[in-house]
């Protein structure tokens, strides 16, 4: 479905940017020729300004009008086959011609469920076009569009700013939702340091170590071109864009060093939640212990004295029922002093 197709240029928008979604839904479709028609003369009329490009937004794209756009804008078949899979890696891809092949992950984080959800926003620039294809709920490029169309600075560098302006908001976003999972580390922090830690806390640290491996799936791979653009050697970057640039390298690379230290203390914390589990779990053994090496001596006595001979000893003394109770009493309360000396009780 196509969500969003405009037309711009640095003095302004050729024509008014329309978000009312079309639909091509195959090559002899009237609707699909009219909607070709229009991206044609739209084409035809960006080309006729400085810096002019057509900005064509698709959201869960049919084949046709994949398709379309290939064959309009001589897109590469193998980008255009990357772009269609919404798991695809996270990564930014520049060919001979200059045409800049970008793939990033999209997140969004969910407050009550504590959950990352991804989805994916393939961005193809070229001289006079920019092409978006966008997969899941999340990257919304309204915004987006409206900023381009306020913003006279951002559409004097043709279609290039298109990436930029959406790897510069969806990287904005990587950033929340890593601030948002290090306050979810730092609550299971000090639960997992409370004097009674709840039974669940070792599920919810795996649980927030998965959410963060969805994080370093989507910044991970944009790392080494994160360094191309702080270093501002990325190749199709104009000298007046790489300040821009550099700051979404910068940006990257501080959510890609927060990732990682947080997928560390997630590790560390969850060796330590598994110690003091084992240290729990062997004081409840040595408790147990204590208790049944009290409970052994009456029960030793008992079964010494417990046997129906006639010829024991001290059977006749008629103080020999109470001697034994004391004796079996002051050995127990040594036992429990000895055992609650040395900790085990």
């Amino acid at each position: 479905m196509i969500r969003g197709l405009g037309a711009f240029y640095s003095g302004g928008t050729i024509e008014a940017v329309d978000d009312t979604p079309h639909s091509i839904p195959s090559d002899s479709d009237l609707t699909g020729i009219a909607i070709r028609e229009q991206l044609r003369d739209l084409t035809d009329q960006a080309a006729g300004f400085d810096n002019g490009f057509v900005w064509v937004g698709l959201l869960n794209p049919t084949k046709p009008e994949l398709q379309a756009m290939r064959e309009l804008f001589d897109l590469e078949p193998l980008q255009v086959e990357d772009a269609a899979n919404p798991r695809h890696r996270a990564k930014v891809d520049v060919s001979d011609d200059g045409t800049v092949f970008t793939v990033l992950k999209t997140l969004g984080y969910d407050p009550q469920s504590a959950e990352v959800d991804t989805g994916q926003v393939a961005i193809f620039t070229g001289p006079g076009y920019a092409v978006t294809v966008r997969h899941g709920p999340h990257g919304d490029l309204r915004s987006v569009r409206n900023r381009l169309r306020t913003s006279p600075t951002l559409r004097e560098h043709g279609s290039l700013s298109v990436m930029y302006a959406i790897m510069d908001a969806t990287v904005d976003e990587y950033l929340a939702v890593v601030d948002a999972v290090s306050d979810d580390v730092a609550d299971i922090e000090a639960e997992v340091f409370a004097p009674e830690p709840s039974a669940g806390v070792t599920r919810s640290i795996y649980e927030l170590k998965r959410e963060n491996m969805e994080v370093r799936r989507a910044v991970g791979p944009l790392v080494r071109v994160a360094h191309e653009f702080a270093d501002e050697q990325f190749s199709p970057m104009s000298e007046e864009l790489k300040p821009y640039f550099r700051d979404i390298g910068e940006h990257i690379l501080r959510a890609h060093d927060v990732v990682e230290a947080t997928d560390s203390l997630l590790m560390t914390m969850l060796m330590a939640s598994t110690s003091l589990q084992d240290l729990q779990q062997n004081a409840d053994a040595r408790k147990i212990s204590a208790w049944v090496a009290i409970a052994a001596v009456p029960t030793v006595a008992g079964g010494i004295y417990g046997m129906n001979f006639d010829n024991m000893p001290e059977l006749k003394w008629a103080w020999g029922y109470p001697a034994v109770l004391t004796i079996i009493g002051i050995t127990c309360l040594l036992l429990y002093r000895g055992f609650k000396k040395n900790g085990w009780l």
